[in-house]
């Protein structure tokens, strides 16, 4: 039979082994990898670009208000001429200056358009609020998924614990039944069936690391840090006292900051501004009209004068389209609608987020009972170990069951993490729906 001190020896080296693992290692706080993120993830580009861009249009819509000017000018070669009478008789030739030139400057200032023009800087001002939105809504998605991944690689860092230190317990169980074959005290059967577990063991242990070297890929890959680097959770994360507040609170917190609600309710202010601008197209616009002019030769005496006839204006111009009493009403139609689908997406978004506010609450709380659970699991597979040593002590129970009991005190200890785990998880998962992760 196995030596108690030699399996006790055993079950403290599989427990420790973690945290002998985790100090070779750089440890990474949460918070690193989303400053990491916010700074070098290729994911959150694409919606910065989307921000600046939408900067850019405000810019545009406000030029719109200063004055257009026009300068236009023109060299040209003019032909001779030719007079008749009306029936096309008596041609006498007509000699014009051959050089012809043009100068206009044309200025334009709108006085009125109907609100036009306010409702287009508007309108790109609300695009602007809902790109930063977006911006928002992306930067939580990147937190959300990053931490899903940190916490995974701390329960498959745990559970890879629990396997190494089954699979060490299982090969030293395998060796003692080998001796005692050879010394005709155990059945072959007994061997075949621990060289099974030894290598489904085996197996699970190589699924583990795939998995851990898949999450850490992830994880490096979307927070923006080098390559080669190995995430160690923080330890410390686990220590972290946590609020618990009420539904209500939450509820609260997800209509103030929620980037999904901002943005749905932006989608609305922007659709009844678009409506606003169709509705301007029914309306005069007045504009502000100077123009100086610089023509020569002058063409319309006979014979043609050779030299330039120069003359301004400054004016009210009003232009008024009849048509779009008739054509703009399908736009206004298409537009009401716009605003009738957005304010129903908004009720829409409310509705869901706090669907989600309520399910993840429900959840947190859940995982803080099953913190509980796992406490006095712990506490009972303690229990249970010192029970079955003792009676180990004196022959009175099985390697197999002194195996069975370090077994379940490490799944306990590591359920007990997982617990611990999940409450953070869920915590986290409440501060992305709200849009305070």
């Amino acid at each position: 039979m196995i030596n108690l001190r030699l399996l006790a020896g055993l079950l403290c080296a599989a427990l420790l082994s973690g945290g002998a693992h985790a100090y070779s290692q750089k440890v990474i706080t949460l918070e690193e990898i989303f400053e990491s993120a916010e700074a070098n993830s290729a994911q959150l580009r694409p919606s910065r670009t989307a921000r600046e861009e939408a900067r850019q249009d405000v810019s545009i819509a406000k030029s719109t208000r200063l004055p257009e000017i026009d300068l236009s000018m023109s060299v040209s070669y003019i032909g001779d001429g030719f007079t008749t009478k009306r029936n096309l008789s008596d041609y006498q030739k007509a000699i014009i200056p051959h050089t012809g030139t043009g100068v206009t400057v044309n200025v334009s200032q709108p006085l009125y358009t109907g609100g036009a023009i306010s409702a287009a800087i508007n309108l790109a001002e609300l695009k602007l609020t809902a790109a930063r939105y977006a911006e928002e809504l992306n930067r939580d998605n990147i937190r959300m998924s990053l931490t899903g991944f940190y916490l995974d690689i701390y329960k498959y860092n745990n559970l890879k614990d629990v396997v190494a230190g089954n699979l060490q317990a299982a090969r030293t169980v395998l060796a003692d039944m080998q001796v005692r074959y050879e010394q005709g005290t155990a059945l072959k059967n007994d061997i075949t069936r621990y060289e099974l577990l030894v290598a489904n063991l085996e197996l699970q242990q190589t699924r583990i690391d795939n998995t851990l070297k898949i999450l850490n890929s992830n994880l490096v890959t979307i927070a923006g840090l080098p390559e080669e680097t190995v995430i160690v959770p923080d330890g410390r994360i686990l220590e972290r006292s946590l609020p618990r507040n009420g539904e209500d609170w939450w509820q609260h917190e997800a209509e103030t900051n929620a980037p999904s609600i901002m943005l749905a309710k932006t989608g609305v202010d922007i659709s009844r501004k678009a409506e606003a601008l169709v509705k301007s197209e029914r309306l005069p616009k007045i504009g502000l009209q100077a123009a100086w002019t610089m023509d020569g030769p002058i063409l319309v005496e006979i014979p043609p004068i050779n030299r330039n006839l120069s003359y301004w204006y400054v004016g009210v111009g009003v232009k008024y389209s009849l048509s779009s009493l008739y054509k703009n009403n399908r736009n206004l139609a298409k537009s009401r609608a716009a605003t009738r689908k957005s304010t129903e997406d908004l009720a829409a978004t409310r509705e869901n987020v706090g669907l989600a506010v309520r399910a993840d609450n429900i959840r947190y709380l859940e995982a803080y009972e099953e913190l509980k659970t796992m406490q006095k699991s712990v506490e009972l597979a303690d229990r249970n170990y010192e029970t079955t040593s003792t009676r180990y002590s004196v022959d009175m129970a099985l390697i197999t069951d002194m195996l069975d009991a370090a077994n379940a005190k490490l799944d306990a200890e590591q359920q007990l993490v997982n617990a611990r785990i999940n409450i953070i998880y869920y915590y986290y998962k409440l501060l992305f729906t709200i849009g305070k992760i």
